[in-house]
């Protein structure tokens, strides 16, 4: 086999050079590679220098995680004697760097002496995002080359920096322009005519002096990194590898560092990590969509509705630079829509969360027009108007009116049959669901919803587009609900089931917040509970405790009361001895008895229901594979993303017991609803997961 690293000869100077597409990942055949080049170009004593460069467009992206789960890690050479050969005290090694050094990437090239970039590379150690510790030596080398304190930021925080701050820190010594393989052997030869002495990191401890004198620099750094991460197990564990640099040596800290990488490797938390890492390349593939599909070119979009999901939409758009047109019937809707965006986009300015000039960028990427008209010369039109059905097919018959040919028409839909929008027009293979999620400029799901007859390039196009605006599209197929909301409504059932019969607001949410999630009932604050009562009102359905709280004016944080009371100015929820009386009143009125709930039932009949009804989603083909339906929880309800969403979570208790629990709450409640799906039963039985259902 031809091995994907090889040497140039250059006079003097030999290049090293990694040609591993798409990102030039780290796998065994690479690691193999760069030691058997770098100890024949250390042993040819023609060569004064060395460059290590990347063909394509990125250096080292990092590890190839794909081997992970593979026996001695798929083998080959490990970090810690492929670092050896280019720390060497033989010849000095310039890594040229472009696109991204990330990982393993960066901790070769802070292997190396020196290190030079393009002006639009970026340096990361991203690891602790799928669980595990650095295990090529960041934790001991980017602490000596930056500082303890930006090292932990990096680190724990797992961000990239941009080549200026990287040079700034000293994390790169110079920038260059052009091919990396020329810059590098300049630079090489500038090494060798100068006679410029080189040494390794590992060598020099002058950036950690100040954090051995004064512990504090350490230790506030890291509790401040802490506290903003989700990964909480695996960031102790890196804040840990950190903290050997200032306390032994640097080999030991190195050995014990990879043996650390090794422990977290096999955590449930990285497992679940890496499962997500996957799920969201996955969804890249779509049934019925071929990889070549040609994409419809989208040069302007329209918004229709400059309501709170219109102009979130919107925001989006303009958040990734696009202009958009957002369109009302009103003037006075249309105005209120614009003041509502202009003054989200300066309050978060004045937060320190972007500058005036970029939140007066944005806003100008936002015109704004009244007709549905103004439709006629998008690409892309995005209806966002009120969830109910007649409103929306007549939105729609107006849009089909105006709308040039080829235009993608989309519906913001967040429980309607796309079908029946799309058969009101003249062109249904041009319909599709874009459902954002509240608010939509921050949320990044997006579920992409597919009609009968909606046309393989529109979902191609509208997936990209998603991309492109920093969604995830999940393609699902029409259901009430789709698959988020869908999967949604046995959780509000349970919950209401809950306070009916025993539960207080503040043990519900207790639960779900220990779990890692926003509790049901503080959530329905957030939104607003007259919502859903009003939509109950028309549709005579009931919802005992909500209705009792809606008729009493308490409809959330909006009126600084709902299930919990609100401070002004607060959104800290505080419990209510008003509402635990209200609970217990309507309890009595509908002569329900009350009884204690432990705190393990209640977390059951919160996620249980729901992976039922996500199985039900797969057995139904609502949703192509059961880590879509993953992404949709991560990324649509916050769902922890250290546990790998509902489906994942339920292979990792086991689908046995999942399903025997559900058995159990169904005989419990004699409600044959929780009785586990066909499919459930089926695989738990066998003793199968779900990636064995197609």
């Amino acid at each position: 086999m031809t091995s994907p690293v090889t040497i140039q000869s250059h006079g003097d100077v030999a290049v090293v050079l990694v040609d591993n597409p798409p990102v030039n990942a780290l796998n065994a055949a690479v690691r193999l590679g760069l030691c058997d080049q770098m100890a024949q170009v250390l042993a040819d004593p023609a060569y004064k220098a060395v460059v290590l460069a990347c063909a394509g467009r990125t250096f080292i992206g990092g590890a190839d995680i794909r081997e992970f789960d593979l026996p001695n890690g798929g083998g080959g050479p490990g970090f810690v004697e492929i670092n050896g050969f280019f720390e060497n005290r033989i010849k000095p090694v310039v890594a040229a760097i472009h696109g991204v050094a990330l990982g393993g990437g960066l901790e070769i090239a802070m292997a190396c002496h020196f290190r030079i970039a393009t002006r639009d590379a970026t340096f990361g150690q991203p690891e602790v995002k799928l669980g595990f510790v650095p295990g090529g030596g960041a934790t001991q080398r980017l602490p000596r080359a930056i500082g303890i304190t930006k090292a932990v930021e990096m680190i724990i925080g797992g961000e990239p920096i941009g080549v200026n701050e990287a040079l700034g820190l000293g994390l790169i010594d110079d920038l260059f322009e052009g091919e990396p393989i020329a810059a590098g052997i300049a630079y090489a030869r500038k090494i060798i005519s100068e006679g410029r002495p080189f040494s390794a990191l590992r060598d020099d401890d002058s950036k950690l002096a100040a954090a051995r004198d004064n512990r504090a620099l350490f230790t506030d750094s890291v509790a401040a990194a802490v506290k903003r991460t989700p990964y909480k197990e695996t960031a102790l564990a890196c804040a840990e590898a950190l903290g050997w640099c200032l306390d032994m040596p640097f080999d030991e800290g190195i050995d014990r560092a990879w043996d650390c990488f090794l422990t977290m490797k096999d955590s449930e938390q990285s497992k679940a990590l890496r499962h997500v890492f996957f799920a969201e390349r996955s969804i890249n593939k779509i049934a019925g969509v071929a990889r070549d599909t040609k994409r419809r070119e989208i040069k302007s979009v329209a918004v229709v509705g400059a309501g709170t999901m219109g102009g979130g939409i919107a925001m989006s758009f303009a958040n990734a630079g696009v202009s958009v047109k957002l369109i009302e019937v009103g003037k006075e809707a249309l105005e209120r829509g614009l003041a509502t965006i202009r003054k989200n986009y300066e309050s978060t300015a004045a937060r320190g969360g972007m500058s005036k000039v970029d939140a007066n960028k944005r806003i100008s990427l936002i015109q704004g027009d009244v007709g549905l008209e103004h439709v006629a010369d998008a690409d892309l039109i995005i209806e966002a108007v009120f969830e109910t059905m007649q409103i929306k097919k007549d939105v729609f018959v107006e849009i089909d009116k105006y709308a040039k040919p080829g235009a993608i028409l989309a519906t913001n839909t967040s429980f309607l049959d796309v079908n029946a929008i799309a058969a009101v027009t003249r062109r249904p293979e041009d319909v599709v669901g874009m459902h954002f999620f509240s608010p939509a400029n921050i949320m990044k799901l997006c579920e992409i919803v597919r009609g009968k007859v909606t046309a393989p390039d529109v979902l191609a196009t509208v997936s990209a587009l998603a991309r492109h605006i920093g969604k995830v599209p999940v393609v699902v197929g029409v259901s009430f609900g789709f698959v988020g909301n869908r999967m949604l409504l046995p959780r509000i059932s349970q919950t209401g089931k809950m306070l009916l019969e025993g539960a207080f607001p503040q043990q519900i949410d207790g639960v779900a917040r220990k779990f890692g999630m926003m509790g049901p009932l503080a959530m329905g604050d957030l939104a607003g509970l007259d919502i859903g009562w009003r939509s109950r009102k028309d549709s005579g359905e009931v919802s005992p405790i909500d209705d009792a709280l809606c008729e009493a004016g308490r409809f959330g944080q909006k009126t600084g009361a709902g299930y919990y009371r609100y401070e002004p100015g607060s959104r800290t929820p505080i419990p209510d001895p008003d509402v635990e009386k209200l609970i217990v009143d309507t309890s009595r009125k509908l002569n329900v008895t009350r009884r204690a709930f432990s705190d393990e039932e209640i977390h059951e009949r919160l996620i249980y229901p729901m992976i039922n009804e996500g199985v039900r989603i797969l057995e139904e083909g609502i949703a192509e594979r059961a880590s879509d339906i993953d992404l949709v929880w991560i990324h649509g309800f916050a769902w922890p993303i250290q546990t790998g969403g509902p489906m994942h979570l339920a292979e990792r208790v086991g689908l046995t017991r999942v399903a025997e629990r559900l058995e159990h709450l169904a005989a419990l409640d004699n409600d044959n609803s929780l009785r586990p799906v066909p499919l459930l039963k089926r695989l738990a039985d066998a003793g199968k997961a779900f990636v064995s259902f197609k």
